[in-house]
């Protein structure tokens, strides 16, 4: 059976997809001695291990919707699934490089995108669970299959710079909320009855005038 590791050596935005997408460099190197592997269909479940990083007091503020209060951290900061994804891994014999495709989200409903959105500078420490299965040729030349050992992983420590930067390319100088049809129907109409020009305008306007924030729309 082939025994192979497999790391992140990289991680950039795709520029056109057609959603928020990340391509995280996924290297796989075969351990001697090394058969012929015909593919690997490949599951990767992504983890964000908060507790493996620290947080300045302006990135505690923005993550208490997500943990609390930061007395309680010891409690609720806690690691986090953030999406699973899977890749088809093309014919090798010693090493490869594939992009596995990471689809982001820029709904604040998910608790993913509140951490991200969060952290305001420094990485994000990433935990890679793999499984799938691997086809190669047996000693016979017969194509065989088995399943990827269950410890197979890897980490990652993702620049948050990188998740930004994807996010203003897809969003540029904006952010995007998801409401309930209800509430929309009532903004909507307000912004009607009021005769704002946009949506920005109509949530700025329900927002006390004392908030400094204001001065950035």
């Amino acid at each position: 059976m082939p025994d192979f590791d497999l790391k992140v050596a990289g991680c950039e935005a795709a520029r056109h997809a057609v959603a928020p997408t990340l391509f995280f460099k996924l290297a796989l190197s075969q351990r001697d001695p090394p058969v012929f592997i015909q593919s690997v269909t490949l599951q990767c479940q992504i983890r964000i291990e908060a507790r493996q990083r620290s947080y300045a007091p302006a990135e505690q503020e923005r993550m208490t919707d997500l943990f609390g209060a930061p007395a309680r951290w010891s409690e609720t900061l806690n690691s986090m699934l953030w999406i699973q994804t899977h890749v088809t891994v093309p014919p090798f014999e010693r090493d490869c490089v594939v992009d596995l495709p990471v689809f982001c989200s820029f709904d604040f409903n998910l608790a993913a995108t509140k951490y991200f959105h969060g952290v305001q500078d420094g990485v994000v420490p990433l935990l890679l669970l793999f499984s799938g299965s691997v086809f190669y040729k047996d000693e016979e030349g017969h194509l065989a299959m088995d399943l990827i050992s269950w410890n197979k992983e890897a980490r990652f420590s993702l620049p948050i710079a990188v998740w930004q930067h994807m996010m203003e390319i897809y969003y540029p100088n904006s952010a995007w909320l998801c409401l309930s049809r209800p509430v929309f129907e009532a903004l909507y109409q307000y912004k009607r009855q009021r005769g704002l020009t946009g949506f920005d305008e109509v949530l700025a306007s329900l927002i006390p005038a004392s908030d400094k924030r204001l001065s950035a729309v």
